[in-house]
């Protein structure tokens, strides 16, 4: 049988060694093997569940959950295999629709061509937008229809321009924040306090009010409550979700109260 080192995982993988322990201090993922010399040794079957521990993240599962899905008794590999193939071709078609739209964005940015405004939300799919204003409601109650449809329709006024501009300004926004994470700056610091600041404008910029601190934090819980956020999040950067909702409760306390 094949045995790999902790090292050697980490590199076949892009999993830090870090990481690796800390799966094993957790329970998540437990070597095949400890030597004598402490060292962790790995086999096939860890290889595998490795595997499934980073498809379930990718689907934006919480750590915990992923542990019980995979020590669940009737947990069979094939299907689910089966099942993160099935999500990831979705996936490819709507990245696949979301990138056309992009393109033909950029070239009517240009000058290249003229874009029906219709085109501007291709790949950004009705059901989903539903799923989470139903989502919402639930959460929130009806008094959160009002606000949902203002929103709306400030983003659909926005032109072509505009709404580039608009997402630009997010993707900015997170890159920094996960930069930020990545060179270990805490989350309530004075620097990743001023990137927050950009995030609750552009957040202003899509409401029709500046979000107080209250709001906010609902704003965040939703990113770290929501599957569909969470693994948006965790798609940047692990434990990027936490990180962010972090921020912003560390934001709306210092900077909203």
């Amino acid at each position: 049988m094949s045995v790999y080192t902790v090292s050697e995982v980490a590199k076949l993988s892009g999993v830090s060694v870090r990481t690796l322990h800390h799966y094993d201090e957790i329970g998540l993922l437990k070597p095949a093997l400890v030597g004598e010399n402490g060292y962790r040794y790995y086999g096939a079957a860890e290889l595998l569940r490795l595997q499934q521990v980073l498809f379930h993240r990718e689907l934006g599962l919480r750590l915990e959950d992923i542990r019980r899905a995979l020590d669940a008794s009737d947990f069979d590999l094939k299907a689910a295999l089966r099942s993160h193939r099935a999500v990831l071709a979705a996936k490819t078609r709507r990245y696949r629709a979301l990138m056309k739209t992009l393109d033909q964005t950029l070239a009517a940015l240009e000058g290249d061509t003229e874009m029906d405004e219709k085109q501007m939300y291709r790949g950004f799919p009705p059901e989903k937008q539903a799923q989470y204003e139903t989502w919402l409601e639930d959460r929130f109650g009806p008094a959160a229809r009002p606000e949902i449809d203002a929103s709306k329709a400030r983003m659909a006024a926005m032109s072509p321009s505009d709404y580039a501009g608009f997402l630009a300004e997010l993707e900015a926004t997170e890159a920094g924040l996960a930069r930020a994470m990545a060179d270990g700056l805490p989350a309530n610091g004075e620097a990743v306090g001023d990137l927050v600041a950009r995030h609750h404008a552009w957040v202003a910029g899509g409401w029709t009010r500046s979000p107080d601190g209250g709001a906010y934090r609902v704003l965040a819980d939703m990113y770290r409550d929501h599957p569909d956020f969470r693994a948006r999040y965790e798609a940047r950067a692990a434990g990027f979700t936490d990180y962010l909702v972090a921020a912003m409760y560390a934001f709306a306390e210092s900077r909203l109260s």
